[in-house]
């Protein structure tokens, strides 16, 4: 039986959590999240496939863990979780105290300032994970993206078929922004401080004569901020949070200085 085969079955039997080959199964599929030859979810065209049957496996995961205490210098830990070690190999820039949990693939060039990346979650090359950032349970963050300072990237592990949140390459996700829920944020976005985003989110492009409405999904090279707007309930009239797109970032060889265009060009703040 192939991995996939084999978690399956467990999934749908949790007796076979006891058999070796079922432990060895899930083993195998944590290890090879963990060295990034395998994802939760993968670009797939215009959109993504998620693997659910890699989310079972990190599910099943927990229960054939025993909680076990682990010293790092001055700090101590209980949990059933393993740190993620290795960093000088992989080539990826830790500053103390940023934890991340194996299982949790981190690429090439990555920097980790005093952060938190969950199980299952896949940070390519490049990006930066700000101070007190967290990047949840299967969350995919592309190349090159800015997580600043208080991000809070959600994570996702049941249900099954909900999707994980993904941050494609290039994007800036500005201070305490908040994206949760399976939120898809397109390639060199950029979000302005306080930005939240979820599954249902109403993210607004007002740049033109009308407004075009989104779900849980940011275009790709839009600049958006906090917004509101008025909704009738039983009581009245009241301003729920939305998201408003309110320029685009411009395309350019050079990101750096298209990222400083966008922000001063639209008086975002980050």
């Amino acid at each position: 039986m192939d991995l996939k085969q084999v978690i399956e079955a467990a999934w749908n039997d949790r007796n076979l959590l006891k058999e070796k080959t079922t432990i060895e199964a899930i083993n195998t599929v944590i290890e090879e999240l963990d060295k990034g030859r395998l994802r939760v979810a993968m670009p797939l065209g215009e959109g993504w496939e998620v693997n659910e049957w890699v989310k079972k496996a990190v599910i099943l995961y927990f229960p054939i863990r025993e909680m076990q205490v682990s010293e790092v210098g001055i700090f101590e830990f209980h949990d059933k979780m393993k740190l993620k070690t290795g960093y000088k190999e992989l080539g990826v820039r830790v500053v103390p105290p940023a934890v991340a949990r194996y299982g949790a693939f981190i690429s090439k060039g990555a920097i980790l300032m005093p952060s938190y990346v969950n199980i299952g979650a896949y940070v390519d090359a490049g990006t930066m994970v700000d101070t007190w950032a967290t990047v949840g349970s299967c969350a995919q963050i592309g190349k090159d993206v800015h997580l600043s300072g208080g991000v809070g990237i959600g994570g996702v592990l049941e249900p099954v078929q909900a999707a994980p949140v993904i941050i494609e390459d290039g994007a800036f996700i500005g201070s305490r922004c908040i994206v949760v829920e399976g939120a898809r944020i397109g390639k060199q976005a950029v979000l302005g401080a306080n930005v939240v985003i979820t599954s249902n989110s109403k993210v607004i492009d007002v740049t033109g004569d009308k407004p075009i409405e989104y779900r849980g999904y940011v275009p790709e090279r839009s600049v958006v901020i906090p917004g509101s707007y008025t909704k009738q309930f039983g009581a009245g009239g009241y301003n729920v949070s939305c998201a408003l797109i309110i320029g685009k970032r411009k395309e350019s060889t050079d990101l750096k200085t298209s990222l400083n265009e966008a922000l001063r060009e639209n008086e975002v703040t980050v």
